[in-house]
């Protein structure tokens, strides 16, 4: 009986030391988990607060826009809305148009011209640039490439009435930018502002630059302007094809003659496109110039004659120029 006491007593004893090493193992057990528990939270914590920054950073390129899609028509109960609100305030519709004809249609065709976009094929203009020129395919030789055409348009901007070709200027050049900022985050994958602010401030200094050695060239003659391109678009490389510079110049040219010989309407209600560097231009005779003035002239005076122009399709500046 005793035997069986101290028997029962020592499997007691031993359940006890048994349960007391369980205990304190569940005990630490316990503990690892919530350990392994507050990790994972400031881990969680740490993604979630990685992914506000990225969304309140990530903008929706403007390029990518609804607005801007060739499908996209805006509602019905929109534009009438718009027609009342520019009739009822005389909007003046030469300084709104600005946005749009310039800092998106004239933006656009200023940017697609070198542009390159991964898995799909360069553009016949872009294949002219990076293998017919033999240009390196960078991010800074597209914006040399960009602002090239940009500075085309400037130069018909500055023939417009000050206060008009000066809005339209700075829309394009503010449009610019803000795309060129959001490509460096998106494409570039450049994570810190600083670095972006510091890329962009050094743009700034290269579009200023290629526009005063463009201009300085568009004044004088084939040759300074060959020295802009080859110093700009070439980035003054040794041993270039002599051939290639005056290729180049007499694209520039081209397209100076086409704009040229735009009205200040015409350019404003976004009307030019620019030539393929494959497609020859022909020089108008004095007589289809005069003819092609009068059909200008005569399409504007119907339109303005026959009373069924809307309120966002009027504009003060001159078809007869």
């Amino acid at each position: 009986m005793l035997k069986s006491v101290l028997d029962v007593g020592s499997c007691f004893y031993k359940l006890d030391s048994h349960s007391t090493l369980l205990f304190k193992s569940l005990k630490i057990v316990n503990q690892c988990n919530q350990i392994r528990l507050l990790s994972s939270n400031i881990i969680n914590y740490q993604l979630q607060a990685k992914e506000k920054t990225q969304s309140k950073r990530k903008i929706e390129p403007l390029v990518r826009s609804k607005y801007e899609s060739k499908d996209y028509k805006l509602p019905k109960w929109k534009e009438s809305l718009g027609e009342f609100v520019i009739s009822t305030f005389r909007l003046d519709m030469d300084k709104v148009r600005a946005g749009p004809v310039a800092g998106s249609y004239y933006y656009s065709i200023c940017r697609k011209q070198g542009l390159q976009v991964e898995g799909e094929e360069l553009s016949p203009s872009a294949k002219y640039f990076y293998e017919t020129l033999r240009l390196p395919r960078t991010f800074s030789q597209w914006f040399q490439i960009t602002v090239l055409h940009e500075w085309m348009l400037f130069t018909r901007m500055r023939a417009m009435p000050f206060k008009y070709g000066r809005n339209y200027q700075q829309k394009l050049v503010d449009r610019t930018f803000s795309d060129i900022e959001i490509r460096l985050f998106e494409e570039m994958n450049i994570h810190s502002g600083r670095i972006v602010d510091q890329y962009l401030k050094d743009f700034d200094t290269q579009l200023k630059g290629a526009v005063l050695a463009y201009d300085e060239g568009f004044y004088s003659d084939d040759s300074t302007l060959a020295t802009a391109v080859w110093r700009n678009l070439f980035a003054g490389r040794k041993n270039i094809d002599i051939s290639l510079l005056e290729d180049v110049v007499k694209y520039i040219r081209s397209q100076l003659y086409i704009l040229s010989r735009m009205s200040d309407r015409e350019f404003a209600l976004g009307k030019f496109n620019f030539v393929l560097p494959t497609e020859t231009v022909k020089r108008l005779t004095p007589d289809e110039e005069l003819q092609m003035k009068k059909s200008v002239i005569e399409k504007y005076k119907k339109l303005e004659k026959s009373g069924l122009m809307l309120p966002s399709e009027k504009s003060n500046l001159s078809y007869t120029n």
